[in-house]
């Protein structure tokens, strides 16, 4: 299974609306065939995995990290390739949680006399597709928060123009590629003008999301792009003149209720769910990332610290007060001479 996980997490960004599935089949003590879900449309882990093992999937234990689909989507019912493949036992790590499964594919597997197991490392397994159990449960992505600052909580100084190392933006960059969606604020994107394409990694681009009630962003803002993977939330009423000039640009420019001197938090998040977009990394600024927090809209947190202290010449991390929060299921650990803190979270 813990195999089977590790294949899983090579989906982590491309299956959305899907989950990120792995599944490995053993035939004695030999597997002899693997695989995990590359994208929506395409086959399931486990058929990929039978189609590997051939005619060693007859008798086989076929492990799989979340409970094989029992209806017809834009692929056929894994259950049907499991049992037409003849396999004996089928090892779950837990159970899919979208209405049209939900134990249905394991009674279907019981039913048809296949021995079953379920909840092997079923903690993990649910932490994989965090983002997929929120998008069914709420209709809304998985949000992280990134920040990278100081010592004494500043996010910028001056003279750099990154507080943290390598490491740390190369982990910034996983992330990226593991992400359906990467968010900034208008003042990210005046202030810095960032790309926030997959660099210093091997990964591909997530969508590209700015937040700018008053249509601010400038066409030929590095965000916009080339490849039409560029989102601007716009505010209602905003200049039309603005809105064309990113349009031509090649964004695609939504325009959503205002809230709070910006947009409307929820509203955006809410339609990008409704796009397929199940995970996003939040790499704003203190406002938005403040606004965020407050409307109870962040689901983990990392935390960068590099070894530096500021003082006031730097921006604080936060733009104003917020309720204290208490990580769930904290780590610790070094990236490089920074030292990264991340948590869950705490539902509102």
């Amino acid at each position: 299974m813990r195999r089977a996980l590790s294949l899983a997490r090579r989906g982590l960004g491309r299956t959305s609306p899907n989950p990120a599935v792995g599944s490995v089949v053993v035939s004695g003590e030999q597997v002899v065939g693997e695989g995990w879900h590359q994208r929506a449309g395409e086959p399931h882990a486990e058929v990929i995995a039978i189609e590997r093992a051939g005619p060693k999937a007859r008798g086989a234990t076929l492990y799989a990290t979340l409970e094989p689909c029992v209806h017809v989507g834009r692929t056929p019912p894994c259950v049907d390739a499991i049992l037409a493949a003849g396999v004996s036992r089928v090892v779950v790590a837990t159970r899919d949680p979208d209405p049209r499964v939900d134990g249905r594919g394991i009674a279907r597997l019981q039913q048809a006399g296949v021995e079953l197991t379920e909840g092997v490392l079923e903690e993990d397994a649910r932490a994989l597709n965090r983002a997929f159990f929120k998008h069914l449960r709420t209709r809304l992505p998985w949000v992280l928060l990134k920040l990278a600052l100081s010592l004494d909580g500043r996010v910028t100084a001056p003279g750099r123009r990154y507080l943290t190392g390598p490491e740390a933006r190369r982990q910034v960059h996983r992330l990226r590629d593991q992400s359906d969606a990467v968010l900034v604020g208008i003042g990210t994107v005046l202030a810095d003008d960032p790309q926030l394409t997959v660099r210093d990694v091997r990964g591909r681009d997530p969508l590209r999301v700015v937040l700018d009630a008053g249509a601010r962003t400038p066409p030929a803002a590095r965000v916009i792009g080339n490849d039409g993977r560029a989102v601007v939330f716009v505010g209602e009423g905003a200049d039309a003149g603005c809105v064309r000039g990113l349009r031509d640009a090649g964004a695609r420019v939504v325009e959503i209720p205002r809230a709070d001197r910006g947009v409307d938090l929820r509203a955006a998040l809410g339609w990008l769910d409704k796009h397929d977009v199940l995970s996003v990394l939040l790499e704003a600024g203190p406002t938005v990332a403040t606004a965020m927090l407050r409307a109870a809209l962040v689901d983990e947190a990392l935390f960068l610290y590099a070894p530096l202290v500021v003082g006031d010449a730097g921006l604080p991390a936060l733009g104003g007060t917020i309720e204290a929060i208490a990580l769930r299921q904290s780590r610790v650990f070094r990236l490089g001479d920074d030292v990264a803190v991340q948590g869950l979270v705490p539902p509102d």
